[in-house]
């Protein structure tokens, strides 16, 4: 998606899939405008390539998309989870914070996004916590563990995602930042879109310094990235049973 890259993740285990946000869709791949409107698509500088949605990578895997049991989201914005309606029978899993932002009617979401009429389980509790930080466990019924990290501002209920797996944490914070300078760079010209995109610009400033944090203090324990940062993951890299795409 040219300058504005959209990273999924895929866990495999044993013949079920989890797949963490889901990216541009087939829908949005063939119809971009009418799915997403010119003006998103000229801000976000989207450019489509229907081989590049989750499913037909998945595909490319040799995997099949109707494994696709759980597809958990860190927020509903259209480039995040346009590619839901096609795992239509998988279970979503979102903060409940995010899914009332949604409900809303904040013209940043697009309703037709949900038309499918998903299995959603929604989250409001905190009721653990990953390297100091609140989270909320994700019921996926699998032996790999996934939590939503709270860390709003972006959306009302935007969520990292920490994920467990061989005894490996991998840190995947949405949209908390967009690029991995940002991390080092407090005064990074990507600040204006981030401030123009968030619901909360103050609260959006705090969860980035918290991600700052526990990446400065606990980052050789875990791999993290963003998802929109174009030098990221550049290739498949598959670590344990997971693969990045």
């Amino acid at each position: 998606m040219g300058s504005a890259i959209g990273h999924c993740l895929l866990i495999q285990e044993n013949e079920k899939l989890i797949l963490i946000d889901a990216g541009i869709g087939l829908l949005e791949s063939k119809e971009p405008e009418k799915r997403l409107g010119k003006e998103l698509i000229e801000v976000t500088g989207f450019e489509f390539e229907e081989g590049l949605t989750a499913i037909r990578q998945i595909e490319k895997l040799g995997l099949n998309p109707n494994n696709v049991e759980n597809i958990v989201c860190s927020h509903l914005d259209p480039d995040h989870v346009g590619g839901l309606a096609d795992f239509p029978k998988a279970k979503v899993h979102v903060s409940k914070e995010e899914y009332e932002g949604f409900k809303s009617g904040n013209e940043r979401y697009l309703p037709q996004q949900l038309s499918h009429k998903p299995d959603l389980e929604l989250y409001e509790t905190n009721d653990t916590e990953w390297f100091g930080l609140p989270a909320r466990k994700v019921d996926l019924n699998t032996q790999t563990e996934v939590l939503l990290i709270p860390l709003f501002g972006h959306t009302l209920g935007h969520c990292g995602i920490a994920i467990k797996t061989n005894n490996k944490w991998t840190f995947y914070v949405g949209d908390a930042y967009y690029l991995r300078a940002e991390l080092e760079d407090k005064n990074h010209p990507i600040d204006q879109l981030a401030t123009i995109r968030a619901v909360d610009k103050q609260l959006r400033l705090e969860s980035l310094e918290t991600v700052r944090e526990v990446i400065g203090k606990y980052g050789n324990q875990m791999e993290y990235f963003g998802y929109h940062d174009p030098t990221e993951f550049k290739e498949r890299k598959p670590v344990g049973n997971t693969v990045y795409k």
